[in-house]
């Protein structure tokens, strides 16, 4: 069934020839490596995309000997780069240990560029095409891009191609004081003119997401995230970059009389229903993360770790120009989607990570799944999609607590998920599950489903 173009309903597979079909082999999650995330305007004011993501690569490199290997592939990207950054993956390989003749090339979707990676690199380790591969993701937002004005770039472009000096007199005498002023750098919507936050007020109003279960969402974020330190469980995901040895956004200290004395941010022309603060909502950060994957047989040679398994992904997209549905919204139409196609609810998962843009995008979503109405009308199903247990929602804390590097924050949840999953298949001494859910700028969102190996 198909309603509004968002059926839960998969592929009709019986289209599909099985005469002379590949056998997929297993792709798996080996381990991962990042550094610690940082405020923007903070300890990595001053380092590059490419200095970030080369240290992430550089200790995952160390951590599994990888040093002059020559791998599959490494795939990576950002969403805040300069144009010195074309190439920006392939330097970054190259100023790493990695054999120089490791290939590696640019990805990018949005908040979805390090999941997407993972993606589609775990994808050709299934069908033969490589038998290893890092993805990863970089994001500056203190090294952001200033633009120029349209005016002083022509100037620039025009006086390139002059032969003359009359004619590089010519063109200067076009500039004009306006022209000088450089473009302030910013993530709004191009079609709408809206920040992703003012986008999420609407969708926050929307669904009545309270001011309280934001606050409460975020302090669970930065204690869960704060034990998880405590606990080592991030021993062997992380490497020190620049004086940092944990994420600089996570305030351990934090309580709920803190959260609620902040001034709403986002929605402020909502009146009463602006709910949406800098403590529920994520910063400005700098970082970069990276993900090691491989073939049960390339592993294996190599005597390395295997944590999880990249069993499956979906991605999704919304109309939230001119539809009802908000920018961030696009992972609710995904996960049934994915669900179904594997026969599974969402009580079949053992772990769910959802990343925390802003608090209330992670409660919206939670609201939409657990809605008869709009399980019926938007996702074809009989009923609610369901309902997640908040004690298996980001026990380790999430985006909020740590931080939001556009492109890495992909890398990170899934290096951690793949760790956790490991843990709890170890324990229990059968497979665990695990979702990972990530919205995107533009309306999209990409998920995925890991299992313990």
């Amino acid at each position: 069934m198909s309603i509004d173009g968002q059926s839960a309903a998969g592929p009709d597979q019986s289209a599909h020839p099985t005469a002379g079909a590949i056998t997929l082999r297993r792709a798996v999650i080996v381990g991962g490596n990042r550094i610690p995330f940082a405020r923007a305007g903070g300890a990595y004011a001053k380092s590059s995309n490419q200095d970030m993501l080369t240290a992430a690569l550089d200790g995952l490199i160390a951590r599994f000997g990888l040093q002059d290997e020559r791998l599959g592939e490494v795939a990576a990207g950002a969403v805040l780069k300069h144009s010195r950054d074309f190439n920006l993956t392939r330097e970054a390989v190259l100023g790493s240990a990695l054999s120089a003749e490791t290939p590696a090339y640019d990805l990018q979707q949005a908040c979805a560029t390090g999941l997407e990676t993972v993606v589609g690199l775990s994808n050709k380790i299934k069908l033969g095409q490589i038998d290893s591969a890092i993805a990863g993701g970089v994001d500056s937002a203190s090294d952001a891009p200033v633009v120029v004005s349209e005016g002083l770039r022509e100037v620039i472009l025009d006086l390139n191609r002059a032969k003359t000096l009359p004619q590089r007199l010519q063109i200067l005498s076009r500039l004009r004081p306006k022209d000088l002023a450089p473009l302030a750098p910013g993530t709004a919507e191009p079609r709408t003119g809206l920040s992703m936050g003012e986008h999420q007020a609407l969708t926050t109003a929307q669904w009545k997401v309270s001011r309280e279960a934001q606050d409460e969402l975020a302090l669970n974020s930065h204690r869960n995230l704060a034990a998880a330190y405590g606990a080592g469980f991030f021993d062997d995901l992380i490497t020190p970059y620049r004086g940092l040895s944990r994420d600089g956004n996570m305030r351990a200290d934090t309580s709920a009389e803190k959260l609620a004395s902040l001034k709403p941010v986002f929605g402020r022309n909502l009146g009463a229903d602006a709910t949406m603060t800098a403590g529920n909502s994520t910063p400005l950060t700098d970082g970069a993360s990276t993900v090691l994957l491989a073939s049960d047989e390339w592993a294996d040679a190599r005597d390395l770790p295997k944590l999880a398994a990249v069993v499956d992904a979906e991605a999704a997209a919304v109309d939230f120009v001119h539809g009802k549905d908000g920018l961030l919204m696009a992972p609710v139409f995904a996960v049934p989607r994915l669900l179904a196609r594997h026969n599974l609810t969402l009580a079949d998962i053992d772990y769910f990570e959802i990343h925390e843009a802003f608090a209330a995008t992670v409660l919206s979503t939670l609201a939409a799944w657990e809605d008869e109405d709009f399980g019926r009308t938007r996702l074809g199903l009989d009923g609610a999609l369901g309902k997640v247990d908040r004690a298996r929602l980001n026990v380790n804390g999430s985006s909020l607590a740590a931080g939001h590097p556009f492109a890495a924050t992909g890398g990170r949840i899934v290096a951690s998920l793949a760790k956790l999953l490991h843990a709890k298949g170890s324990t229990d001494g059968r497979p665990a599950r695990g979702l990972v859910s990530v919205c995107a700028a533009g309306g999209q969102g990409v998920v995925a489903i890991l299992e313990s190996v």
